[in-house]
Protein backbone atom coordinates (compact mmCIF):
# COMPACT_ATOMS: atom_id res chain seq x y z
CA UNK A 1 0.00 0.00 0.00
CA UNK A 2 2.87 2.39 0.78
CA UNK A 3 4.24 1.67 -2.70
CA UNK A 4 0.91 2.63 -4.26
CA UNK A 5 0.76 5.91 -2.36
CA UNK A 6 4.23 6.88 -3.51
CA UNK A 7 3.32 6.29 -7.14
CA UNK A 8 0.59 8.88 -6.87
CA UNK A 9 3.25 11.48 -6.31
CA UNK A 10 3.82 13.59 -3.17
CA UNK A 11 1.68 11.19 -1.16
CA UNK A 12 -1.39 11.78 -3.36
CA UNK A 13 -3.42 8.77 -4.43
CA UNK A 14 -4.54 8.80 -8.06
CA UNK A 15 -7.39 7.11 -9.87
CA UNK A 16 -4.88 4.71 -11.42
CA UNK A 17 -3.62 3.80 -7.95
CA UNK A 18 -7.15 2.88 -6.87
CA UNK A 19 -7.70 0.86 -10.07
CA UNK A 20 -4.45 -1.07 -9.54
CA UNK A 21 -5.32 -1.74 -5.88
CA UNK A 22 -8.88 -2.87 -6.77
CA UNK A 23 -7.64 -4.96 -9.71
CA UNK A 24 -9.76 -3.21 -12.35
CA UNK A 25 -9.47 -0.43 -14.93
CA UNK A 26 -9.45 3.32 -14.18
CA UNK A 27 -12.65 3.70 -16.23
CA UNK A 28 -14.35 1.18 -13.94
CA UNK A 29 -13.29 3.16 -10.87
CA UNK A 30 -14.53 6.38 -12.48
CA UNK A 31 -17.89 4.82 -13.34
CA UNK A 32 -18.39 3.53 -9.79
CA UNK A 33 -17.41 6.79 -8.10
CA UNK A 34 -19.54 8.93 -10.43
CA UNK A 35 -22.46 6.47 -10.38
CA UNK A 36 -22.67 6.86 -14.14
CA UNK A 37 -24.75 4.79 -16.55
CA UNK A 38 -21.77 2.55 -17.16
CA UNK A 39 -21.86 1.54 -13.48
CA UNK A 40 -25.14 -0.31 -14.03
CA UNK A 41 -23.36 -3.24 -15.68
CA UNK A 42 -20.58 -3.44 -13.10
CA UNK A 43 -21.00 -6.30 -10.64
CA UNK A 44 -21.69 -5.63 -6.97
CA UNK A 45 -18.47 -7.45 -6.05
CA UNK A 46 -16.40 -5.10 -8.23
CA UNK A 47 -18.17 -2.03 -6.85
CA UNK A 48 -17.49 -3.12 -3.29
CA UNK A 49 -13.84 -3.77 -4.16
CA UNK A 50 -13.49 -0.28 -5.65
CA UNK A 51 -15.13 1.40 -2.65
CA UNK A 52 -12.98 -0.62 -0.26
CA UNK A 53 -9.86 0.51 -2.16
CA UNK A 54 -11.02 4.14 -1.98
CA UNK A 55 -11.42 3.86 1.79
CA UNK A 56 -8.16 1.96 2.29
CA UNK A 57 -6.10 4.38 0.22
CA UNK A 58 -8.03 7.48 1.43
CA UNK A 59 -8.52 8.52 -2.18
CA UNK A 60 -9.75 12.09 -2.70
CA UNK A 61 -11.19 12.78 -6.19
CA UNK A 62 -9.56 15.64 -8.07
CA UNK A 63 -12.57 17.72 -9.02
CA UNK A 64 -10.43 20.31 -10.77
CA UNK A 65 -9.10 17.64 -13.11
CA UNK A 66 -12.61 16.29 -13.54
CA UNK A 67 -13.91 19.75 -14.53
CA UNK A 68 -11.06 20.33 -16.99
CA UNK A 69 -11.60 16.92 -18.54
CA UNK A 70 -15.36 17.26 -18.96
CA UNK A 71 -15.42 21.06 -19.42
CA UNK A 72 -18.01 21.24 -16.63
CA UNK A 73 -18.00 22.80 -13.15
CA UNK A 74 -20.57 20.56 -11.44
CA UNK A 75 -21.65 23.64 -9.52
CA UNK A 76 -25.10 25.11 -8.92
CA UNK A 77 -25.93 28.64 -7.78
CA UNK A 78 -28.50 29.11 -4.99
CA UNK A 79 -30.09 32.54 -4.57
CA UNK A 80 -32.12 33.22 -1.43
CA UNK A 81 -33.49 36.17 0.50
CA UNK A 82 -31.69 35.40 3.75
CA UNK A 83 -29.04 32.94 4.83
CA UNK A 84 -30.14 31.10 7.95
CA UNK A 85 -33.83 32.03 8.16
CA UNK A 86 -35.96 29.00 9.15
CA UNK A 87 -37.78 28.77 5.80
CA UNK A 88 -34.71 29.04 3.58
CA UNK A 89 -32.57 26.87 5.84
CA UNK A 90 -34.89 23.89 5.41
CA UNK A 91 -35.08 24.33 1.63
CA UNK A 92 -31.29 24.62 1.39
CA UNK A 93 -30.81 21.49 3.50
CA UNK A 94 -32.86 19.57 0.92
CA UNK A 95 -30.87 21.08 -1.93
CA UNK A 96 -27.58 20.26 -0.22
CA UNK A 97 -28.60 16.67 0.51
CA UNK A 98 -29.48 15.89 -3.10
CA UNK A 99 -26.56 17.75 -4.70
CA UNK A 100 -24.07 16.06 -2.36
CA UNK A 101 -25.43 12.64 -3.28
CA UNK A 102 -24.77 13.48 -6.94
CA UNK A 103 -21.30 14.96 -6.26
CA UNK A 104 -22.30 18.52 -7.15
CA UNK A 105 -21.27 21.68 -5.32
CA UNK A 106 -23.37 24.75 -4.70
CA UNK A 107 -22.66 28.40 -3.98
CA UNK A 108 -25.31 30.33 -2.02
CA UNK A 109 -25.87 34.10 -1.98
CA UNK A 110 -28.46 36.26 -0.18
CA UNK A 111 -29.87 39.33 -1.94
CA UNK A 112 -31.81 40.71 1.06
CA UNK A 113 -34.74 41.80 -1.13
CA UNK A 114 -32.50 44.12 -3.13
CA UNK A 115 -33.18 43.72 -6.86
CA UNK A 116 -29.87 45.32 -7.84
CA UNK A 117 -28.00 42.94 -5.52
CA UNK A 118 -29.97 40.03 -6.95
CA UNK A 119 -28.85 40.93 -10.46
CA UNK A 120 -25.26 41.49 -9.36
CA UNK A 121 -25.02 38.17 -7.56
CA UNK A 122 -26.71 36.33 -10.43
CA UNK A 123 -24.09 37.69 -12.83
CA UNK A 124 -21.27 36.71 -10.46
CA UNK A 125 -22.56 33.15 -10.16
CA UNK A 126 -22.96 32.83 -13.93
CA UNK A 127 -19.49 34.28 -14.57
CA UNK A 128 -18.04 31.63 -12.26
CA UNK A 129 -19.50 28.85 -14.31
CA UNK A 130 -22.55 27.61 -12.40
CA UNK A 131 -24.50 25.16 -14.56
CA UNK A 132 -27.89 26.11 -13.15
CA UNK A 133 -29.66 28.36 -10.64
CA UNK A 134 -32.09 27.68 -7.80
CA UNK A 135 -33.98 30.64 -6.33
CA UNK A 136 -35.70 30.43 -2.92
CA UNK A 137 -38.71 32.65 -2.10
CA UNK A 138 -37.50 34.95 -4.84
CA UNK A 139 -39.28 36.21 -7.92
CA UNK A 140 -36.97 35.70 -10.89
CA UNK A 141 -36.81 38.61 -13.32
CA UNK A 142 -36.09 37.68 -16.91
CA UNK A 143 -34.48 34.50 -18.17
CA UNK A 144 -30.99 33.04 -17.92
CA UNK A 145 -28.67 31.16 -20.23
CA UNK A 146 -28.69 28.20 -17.82
CA UNK A 147 -31.56 26.09 -16.45
CA UNK A 148 -33.29 27.63 -13.42
CA UNK A 149 -35.73 26.47 -10.75
CA UNK A 150 -37.65 28.76 -8.38
CA UNK A 151 -38.95 27.48 -5.04
CA UNK A 152 -42.08 29.55 -4.34
CA UNK A 153 -41.73 31.13 -7.76
CA UNK A 154 -44.83 32.64 -9.33
CA UNK A 155 -43.49 34.36 -12.46
CA UNK A 156 -43.73 32.59 -15.79
CA UNK A 157 -40.26 32.89 -17.32
CA UNK A 158 -38.71 30.99 -20.17
CA UNK A 159 -36.33 28.32 -18.89
CA UNK A 160 -37.63 28.47 -15.30
CA UNK A 161 -39.45 25.70 -13.44
CA UNK A 162 -41.57 27.01 -10.56
CA UNK A 163 -42.10 24.81 -7.51
CA UNK A 164 -45.24 26.10 -5.81
CA UNK A 165 -47.50 25.10 -2.97
CA UNK A 166 -51.22 24.75 -3.64
CA UNK A 167 -52.13 27.91 -1.72
CA UNK A 168 -55.83 27.59 -2.45
CA UNK A 169 -55.92 24.21 -0.76
CA UNK A 170 -53.75 25.50 2.11
CA UNK A 171 -56.13 28.39 2.81
CA UNK A 172 -59.13 26.07 2.74
CA UNK A 173 -57.49 23.69 5.21
CA UNK A 174 -56.59 26.46 7.67
CA UNK A 175 -59.89 28.37 7.58
CA UNK A 176 -62.04 25.23 7.60
CA UNK A 177 -60.17 24.09 10.73
CA UNK A 178 -60.90 27.37 12.53
CA UNK A 179 -64.48 27.47 11.24
CA UNK A 180 -65.20 23.97 12.49
CA UNK A 181 -63.89 25.01 15.91
CA UNK A 182 -66.56 27.74 15.94
CA UNK A 183 -64.40 30.78 15.16
CA UNK A 184 -66.13 33.56 13.23
CA UNK A 185 -64.02 36.59 14.17
CA UNK A 186 -60.60 35.79 12.71
CA UNK A 187 -57.63 38.15 12.48
CA UNK A 188 -54.99 37.85 9.77
CA UNK A 189 -51.31 38.72 9.39
CA UNK A 190 -50.57 39.39 5.72
CA UNK A 191 -47.10 38.64 4.35
CA UNK A 192 -44.48 41.23 3.48
CA UNK A 193 -44.88 42.54 -0.09
CA UNK A 194 -41.37 41.36 -0.99
CA UNK A 195 -42.14 37.72 -0.16
CA UNK A 196 -42.96 35.88 -3.37
CA UNK A 197 -45.86 33.93 -1.79
CA UNK A 198 -47.63 36.94 -0.26
CA UNK A 199 -49.97 37.91 -3.07
CA UNK A 200 -50.99 34.38 -4.02
CA UNK A 201 -51.57 33.33 -0.41
CA UNK A 202 -53.72 36.35 0.43
CA UNK A 203 -55.81 35.89 -2.71
CA UNK A 204 -56.33 32.25 -1.75
CA UNK A 205 -57.33 33.20 1.80
CA UNK A 206 -59.94 35.66 0.54
CA UNK A 207 -61.35 33.05 -1.85
CA UNK A 208 -61.49 30.42 0.88
CA UNK A 209 -63.16 32.85 3.30
CA UNK A 210 -65.81 33.72 0.74
CA UNK A 211 -66.43 30.05 0.09
CA UNK A 212 -67.29 29.30 3.73
CA UNK A 213 -69.09 32.62 4.35
CA UNK A 214 -66.43 34.24 6.52
CA UNK A 215 -66.18 38.03 6.37
CA UNK A 216 -62.64 39.41 6.58
CA UNK A 217 -62.68 42.62 8.65
CA UNK A 218 -60.14 45.31 7.63
CA UNK A 219 -59.52 46.26 11.28
CA UNK A 220 -58.62 42.63 11.99
CA UNK A 221 -56.02 42.51 9.20
CA UNK A 222 -52.40 43.35 9.95
CA UNK A 223 -49.66 43.88 7.38
CA UNK A 224 -46.15 42.55 8.00
CA UNK A 225 -43.60 44.99 6.60
CA UNK A 226 -40.15 44.79 8.15
CA UNK A 227 -37.26 42.90 6.62
CA UNK A 228 -36.69 40.91 9.80
CA UNK A 229 -36.73 37.09 9.83
CA UNK A 230 -37.51 36.98 13.58
CA UNK A 231 -40.77 36.70 15.59
CA UNK A 232 -40.47 40.42 16.35
CA UNK A 233 -42.38 41.35 13.18
CA UNK A 234 -45.45 39.28 14.04
CA UNK A 235 -45.22 40.42 17.66
CA UNK A 236 -45.40 44.12 16.74
CA UNK A 237 -48.28 43.80 14.29
CA UNK A 238 -50.31 41.63 16.66
CA UNK A 239 -49.84 44.24 19.41
CA UNK A 240 -51.33 46.77 17.00
CA UNK A 241 -54.29 44.48 16.24
CA UNK A 242 -54.94 43.95 19.95
CA UNK A 243 -54.89 47.71 20.54
CA UNK A 244 -57.54 48.18 17.82
CA UNK A 245 -59.85 45.38 18.91
CA UNK A 246 -59.97 42.43 21.24
CA UNK A 247 -62.95 40.87 19.52
CA UNK A 248 -61.13 38.22 17.48
CA UNK A 249 -60.97 34.66 18.75
CA UNK A 250 -58.47 33.31 16.23
CA UNK A 251 -55.50 34.56 14.24
CA UNK A 252 -54.13 33.17 10.97
CA UNK A 253 -50.49 34.24 10.56
CA UNK A 254 -48.57 34.49 7.30
CA UNK A 255 -45.88 32.12 8.55
CA UNK A 256 -44.75 30.28 11.66
CA UNK A 257 -42.22 32.92 12.67
CA UNK A 258 -44.88 35.66 12.74
CA UNK A 259 -47.27 33.26 14.50
CA UNK A 260 -44.74 32.68 17.29
CA UNK A 261 -44.41 36.45 17.70
CA UNK A 262 -48.21 36.79 17.70
CA UNK A 263 -48.56 34.23 20.51
CA UNK A 264 -46.12 36.21 22.65
CA UNK A 265 -48.07 39.43 22.09
CA UNK A 266 -51.39 37.72 22.93
CA UNK A 267 -50.01 36.18 26.10
CA UNK A 268 -48.55 39.52 27.21
CA UNK A 269 -52.03 41.05 26.84
CA UNK A 270 -53.29 38.59 29.45
CA UNK A 271 -55.16 36.35 27.00
CA UNK A 272 -54.60 32.61 26.73
CA UNK A 273 -53.61 30.64 23.62
CA UNK A 274 -55.75 28.79 22.68
CA UNK A 275 -58.20 29.38 25.58
CA UNK A 276 -59.06 32.91 24.44
CA UNK A 277 -57.42 33.20 21.02
CA UNK A 278 -56.37 30.36 18.72
CA UNK A 279 -53.33 30.86 16.47
CA UNK A 280 -52.44 29.02 13.28
CA UNK A 281 -49.19 29.45 11.33
CA UNK A 282 -47.80 28.41 7.97
CA UNK A 283 -44.70 26.41 6.88
CA UNK A 284 -44.13 23.98 9.79
CA UNK A 285 -40.59 25.07 10.53
CA UNK A 286 -38.57 23.02 13.03
CA UNK A 287 -39.43 25.29 15.94
CA UNK A 288 -43.20 24.96 15.42
CA UNK A 289 -43.53 21.61 17.21
CA UNK A 290 -41.43 22.71 20.20
CA UNK A 291 -42.91 26.14 20.86
CA UNK A 292 -45.15 26.51 23.93
CA UNK A 293 -47.93 25.97 23.02
CA UNK A 294 -46.91 23.86 20.04
CA UNK A 295 -48.07 25.49 16.84
CA UNK A 296 -50.93 24.37 14.63
CA UNK A 297 -49.78 25.12 11.10
CA UNK A 298 -49.99 24.42 7.39
CA UNK A 299 -47.05 22.23 6.48
CA UNK A 300 -45.00 22.94 3.41
CA UNK A 301 -42.54 20.04 2.96
CA UNK A 302 -39.69 22.54 2.69
CA UNK A 303 -36.80 20.07 2.76
CA UNK A 304 -38.56 17.91 0.17
CA UNK A 305 -39.16 21.01 -1.96
CA UNK A 306 -35.42 21.67 -1.88
CA UNK A 307 -34.71 18.11 -2.96
CA UNK A 308 -37.25 18.36 -5.78
CA UNK A 309 -35.69 21.64 -6.91
CA UNK A 310 -32.21 20.10 -7.02
CA UNK A 311 -33.40 16.92 -8.74
CA UNK A 312 -35.33 18.91 -11.36
CA UNK A 313 -32.39 21.19 -12.04
CA UNK A 314 -29.86 18.35 -12.42
CA UNK A 315 -32.24 16.49 -14.69
CA UNK A 316 -32.33 19.53 -16.95
CA UNK A 317 -28.57 20.15 -16.73
CA UNK A 318 -27.85 16.58 -17.70
CA UNK A 319 -29.90 16.55 -20.84
CA UNK A 320 -33.67 16.56 -20.56
CA UNK A 321 -34.92 18.88 -23.30
CA UNK A 322 -38.49 19.32 -22.09
CA UNK A 323 -39.18 20.56 -18.56
CA UNK A 324 -42.27 21.35 -16.49
CA UNK A 325 -43.12 25.03 -16.15
CA UNK A 326 -44.60 24.30 -12.71
CA UNK A 327 -44.50 21.57 -10.07
CA UNK A 328 -47.36 21.75 -7.54
CA UNK A 329 -46.84 20.65 -3.94
CA UNK A 330 -49.72 19.57 -1.68
CA UNK A 331 -50.04 21.23 1.76
CA UNK A 332 -50.99 19.43 4.98
CA UNK A 333 -52.80 20.69 8.09
CA UNK A 334 -50.83 19.88 11.25
CA UNK A 335 -53.01 20.28 14.34
CA UNK A 336 -51.18 20.96 17.60
CA UNK A 337 -51.89 22.89 20.81
CA UNK A 338 -52.28 26.49 19.62
CA UNK A 339 -55.83 26.08 18.27
CA UNK A 340 -58.95 25.09 20.17
CA UNK A 341 -62.71 25.65 20.33
CA UNK A 342 -64.02 29.20 20.16
CA UNK A 343 -64.65 30.49 23.70
CA UNK A 344 -68.33 31.02 24.52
Amino acid sequence: MNETREKGGAGLVTLKDVARYARCTPSTVSAVLNDSRAARVISRETKERVLAAVRELNYQPNFTARSLRTKRTYTVGVITEEIGDPYGALVISGIESFLTSKKYFFAAVAHRHNRHLFQQYSNILLSRGVEGLIAIDTSLWGSFNVPAVAVAGHRRNKGVTNIVLDHRRAAELALSHLWELGHRCIAFLRGQPFSSDSRQRWRSIRDAAKKIGLEIEPELTGQLQDDDPSPQVGYRVTKQLLSRSNSFTALFAYNDISAIGAIRAIQESGALVPGDISVIGFDDIREAAYHLPSLTTIRQPLRTMGEIAARTLLSRIEGREDYPAEIAIEPELIIRESTGPCPK
